[in-house]
């Protein structure tokens, strides 16, 4: 059996369901939508940060973002609920695999801006004595929608629980605050 740190193999991951997680139509923040199909020209990008309430609202801030969901990508069960992903990983308060940090992309350019931003991240993490990145970067992810209470949750509950903390140091790319 996998220790609880570890994805489960294929073989050993939960059968999922078909059945695609039911969320609301409209972004409760921005009133875009949060279902494909998105407008022409919109490109998609997963980041996995920790707890997803948090990261979201990161994404609300910046201009270029059309439209924000939370939910699950990377493993192997189709339409998980929150409760099969969960594990014994640990982020501050978050407990679980699910927490682990990732980007997946949806393209070779995004694959390789993520790449750049990494080395170029790490070498400024060094300079502050930050251990390494361990986020893992792959293109081409499956991504399922988490259950629509999740969905926009700290614009729903405004003192939601977040313990998103960030490490006080920049990216030298993409700094300004609307890119991406």
């Amino acid at each position: 059996m996998a220790h609880k740190t570890e994805l489960p193999s294929r073989d050993r991951a939960l059968k999922g369901r078909e059945e695609k997680m039911v969320v609301a139509d409209k972004h409760a923040v921005n009133g875009n939508p949060t279902v494909e199909p998105f407008p022409v020209g919109m490109e998609t990008i997963m980041f996995g940060m920790g707890c997803f309430w948090g990261a979201e609202r990161l994404f609300w801030q910046l201009s270029r973002v059309f439209s924000t969901q939370v939910g699950y990508a990377g493993g192997f069960t189709p339409n998980p609920n929150y409760h099969e992903v969960c594990s014994g990983m640990r982020q501050q308060n978050d407990h679980g695999t699910q927490y682990r940090s990732a980007i997946y992309t949806s393209n070779p350019a995004q694959q390789e801006l993520s790449m750049k931003s990494k080395v170029a991240f790490q070498q400024a993490l060094d300079k502050k004595g930050h251990s390494l990145i361990t986020t893992e970067i792959r293109e081409g992810q499956q991504f399922y929608y988490a259950e629509d209470y999740h969905q926009q949750y700290l614009k729903k509950v405004p003192n939601g629980y977040c313990g998103l903390k960030g490490t006080g140091v920049s990216c030298p790319i993409g700094a300004g605050k609307d890119e991406l």
